[in-house]
């Protein structure tokens, strides 16, 4: 039988495909994730972030060079972390395809109890030559706009890249695999206050500052989450849009005219 992705079926025994993204929308608003998953409402879409896209596979390439090595990157040894390696594994390459992430192969689980297939794309697995385990590696791209100021992750915005870490620690468990509690985030800050030139004679050059920043993950919400997704999935009539959902203010604001 064909994969069950898209709208959900309820007659469809093959498990339902929720990535990550749709999971966190759910999250933000079980309303819009109804109308999204069970009406297939098409929601207004946003043009991706390619210099963002563009550090990430640089970044991967990095790493490629060290993986299967048994070595470090130099980053990483800087920090005194060089007993962390990229970590080599068959389906590596398709764990991180997020847009099949359903696929055979692909970085997804199936969670029986609700029969939901969760997954995603990761970035990075790196492997602690110490402990054997693994630590889930998330790239992320940004530009401080305050001199001076350190990458966090307090801002309540990020809340959902931690819990896609989460996630994706919990995933690979549930693959069979030994993975750290840590995780962490590799930031790379456009530095804008820099003294340094950009625009060159044939090109330009930004420079970007790099924090790395561990991450003590949190898995225990998932479960019950999917449990309360997997009974949304199945009701008739949409819930309210949480109170900070901007689309159910705009809807309610088209409604009062």
């Amino acid at each position: 039988m064909a994969r069950h992705r898209g709208k959900f079926d309820p007659e469809n025994p093959e498990p339902y495909e929720l990535s990550r993204s749709r999971i966190e929308n759910f999250i933000k608003c079980p309303a819009c994730f109804y109308l999204q998953q069970v009406e297939k409402i098409q929601f207004p879409s946003f043009p991706g972030f390619n210099i963002n896209e563009a550090t990430d596979i640089l970044l991967k390439r990095d790493f490629d060079e060290y993986r299967g090595a048994n070595r470090t990157h130099p980053y990483l040894e800087e920090l005194g972390l060089g007993h962390l390696i990229p970590f080599q594994h068959e389906n590596f390459e398709l764990w991180t395809q997020s847009l099949h992430f359903g696929a055979e192969g692909r970085f997804n689980t199936v969670h029986e109890e609700t029969n939901l297939k969760i997954g995603g794309g990761i970035d990075d697995v790196w492997e602690n030559k110490e402990t054997g385990q693994l630590h889930i590696v998330d790239y992320k791209s940004t530009s401080q706009k305050t001199e001076g100021r350190e990458i966090s992750l307090e801002d309540k915005w990020k809340g959902a890249y931690k819990r896609q870490m989460d996630l994706y620690v919990w995933v690979l468990r549930q693959k069979g695999f030994e993975v750290s509690d840590t995780g962490y985030f590799l930031y790379c800050d456009g530095d804008r206050f820099t003294d340094q030139i950009f625009l060159r004679e044939d090109d330009a050059q930004m420079r970007f500052k790099m924090s790395l920043l561990p991450y003590d993950v949190s898995t225990d919400w998932i479960e019950p989450t999917l449990i309360k997704i997997k009974k949304l999935l199945g009701e008739e009539v949409s819930p309210e849009h949480s109170p900070e959902c901007e689309y159910g203010e705009f809807i309610r604001q088209i409604n009062e005219i």
